[in-house]
């Protein structure tokens, strides 16, 4: 899904002229006829997400300065680019002081309106890495941190939020790397708890032995090498949430234990003589099924009930492909500004690649693969080639001796941002097998498929609607190809 950017204009014709050119940089143009449209779309709870504004600073009713106004009293913080026919110093000033980010003098550019937008979009993208991170270590992590355009992420953010005014238990399920700590971070930093501890706790890194000491603490002296007193982690927690990760992992002796700490709201520390009253708010992930682990024996059903009270399961990247360049341009802006790379961006046809992969490490993986790649990239766009350990991962079958390379020209593309403007050059589809037999249905279908993911630039809906086939099936359709026997050998060997 590429960057959505709302365009607020009372010129008819300058309107359509920009939204051509926020179509041709690649990005989703929002067209509104007035400044109040604008601030009513930027400042309702239920609006589409909005990436960056171009503003018209002269317009009869709410003017450009009036919206800016607005925006910054709703504490708003969009990146916001000014244009306007009467470029003197002054309305620059008022305009900069208002808070927009840059100025462009109408009529502007192809040229100029992309570098602006690029440099908005890096930016922004850049503050909410680094307010992500401060929110994180602060304990203040909420759900607007959270980096997601997929609507099969919405159900489970609406009911994080209301999870996140109660004291329910939160049972998060999802693979690993998909992000489970970040959500339960953002419960506790959405609810009235969010200025008490959150505490984390790995329940698969701590040894068997030391479980219970480290949950519910010792006394001085309670076994050899217990030196002095240590609280545990629910008494750090009193007050605030515990988070228990990999909660699978816990032995069947300290789940006894965990029990009854939940039943009872006390702890006793390993040595201690009496009780000790706590106030915890519970939340618990895991990558494995713990139904599974009931039925087997590993895990006690009374704790399984106690904690699966309320479940969250998060899809996984693969699920949610359309979150890919959002994230991509996130990370590219972090790991750039930590490394001192002066990265701008990532090539169109980079991004459609990647979109196109399973990422069985889900965001973990996508983050590890996007820092590599800025540091060992030598140039100032990331390409295809900065990816060396994804390629031969997607479109495999390109590869057979029948099939005519596809001829694009994608363009680059700042960020994660994927034009869906249509290529000025065509590609051509091989009928004929080198033996002269007319090729199989199935293999020019999947060649026509691939074609249009680079068309398009990965943009799957564009894709799906272009080829007029639903979203899901094109998935299917994707997930078929990778699975058929000629793609297979050549996933196998890499």
């Amino acid at each position: 899904m590429a960057a959505t950017i709302l365009i607020a204009d009372d010129d008819a014709v300058q309107r359509r002229l920009v939204e051509n050119m926020v179509q041709k940089c690649g990005y989703e143009p929002l067209v509104v006829e007035n400044g109040d449209a604008a601030v009513a779309l930027l400042t309702s709870p239920d609006a589409q997400v909005i990436d960056a504004v171009v503003l018209d600073l002269v317009m009869p009713g709410l003017d450009g300065l009036g919206v800016l106004a607005k925006l910054r009293d709703a504490g708003v913080s969009i990146p916001v680019i000014v244009q306007t026919a009467h470029g003197g110093i002054d309305n620059v000033v008022s305009a900069m002081r208002a808070g927009a980010q840059d100025f462009v003098v109408k009529p502007a550019s192809f040229e100029r309106l992309q570098v602006s937008l690029r440099n908005a979009l890096n930016t922004s993208a850049l503050k909410g890495e680094l307010q992500r991170i401060r929110h994180s270590r602060e304990g203040r992590l909420t759900f607007a941190d959270i980096i997601t355009r997929s609507e099969a992420m919405s159900a489970v953010l609406r009911t994080a939020q209301k999870a996140a005014t109660s004291g329910i238990p939160v049972l998060i399920e999802g693979e690993s790397g998909v992000g489970k700590e970040l959500f339960a971070r953002a419960i506790h930093g959405s609810s009235d708890r969010k200025s008490k501890p959150f505490v984390a706790v790995n329940c698969g890194a701590i040894p068997d032995n030391l479980v219970e000491s480290i949950l519910f603490g010792h006394e001085k002296g309670a076994f050899t090498g217990a030196t002095e007193r240590h609280m545990g982690k629910f008494v750090e927690a009193s007050g605030g949430t515990l988070f228990l990760d990999e909660v699978g992992e816990l032995p069947l002796a300290a789940q006894v234990k965990l029990l009854r700490a939940l039943q009872e709201g006390t702890v006793e520390a390993v040595g201690g003589r009496k009780p000790v009253k706590v106030d915890v708010r519970i939340i618990s992930a895991t990558n494995r099924k713990l139904l599974d682990l009931v039925k087997s024996g590993a895990f006690r059903e009374d704790l399984f009930y106690r904690l699966h009270v309320l479940p969250l399961t998060i899809p996984p990247l693969r699920m949610r492909r359309e979150d890919i360049p959002h994230l991509l341009r996130h990370f590219l802006a972090r790991f750039a500004a930590e490394e001192n790379r002066t990265i701008t961006g990532i090539s169109g046809e980079a991004v459609a690649h990647l979109a196109q992969l399973d990422w069985p490490g889900n965001i973990r993986q996508l983050e590890n693969t996007v820092y590599r790649a800025v540091v060992l990239s030598e140039s100032d766009m990331l390409a295809l080639s900065d990816f060396p350990q994804t390629i031969g991962q997607a479109q495999p079958d390109s590869e057979l001796p029948h099939s005519e390379p596809l001829v694009v020209a994608p363009s680059l593309v700042s960020g994660s941002d994927i034009p869906i403007a249509p290529l000025n050059n065509g590609g051509s589809l091989s009928m004929l097998t080198a033996t002269g037999e007319v090729r199989p249905l199935e293999e020019m279908e999947n060649e026509i498929i691939r074609f249009a993911i680079s068309h398009y630039r990965g943009q799957m809906s564009e894709v799906a609607r272009r080829l007029k086939i639903g979203r899901s099936t094109l998935y299917r359709k994707l997930d078929e190809a990778a699975d058929s026997p000629a793609e297979g050998g050549a996933q196998d060997a890499n």
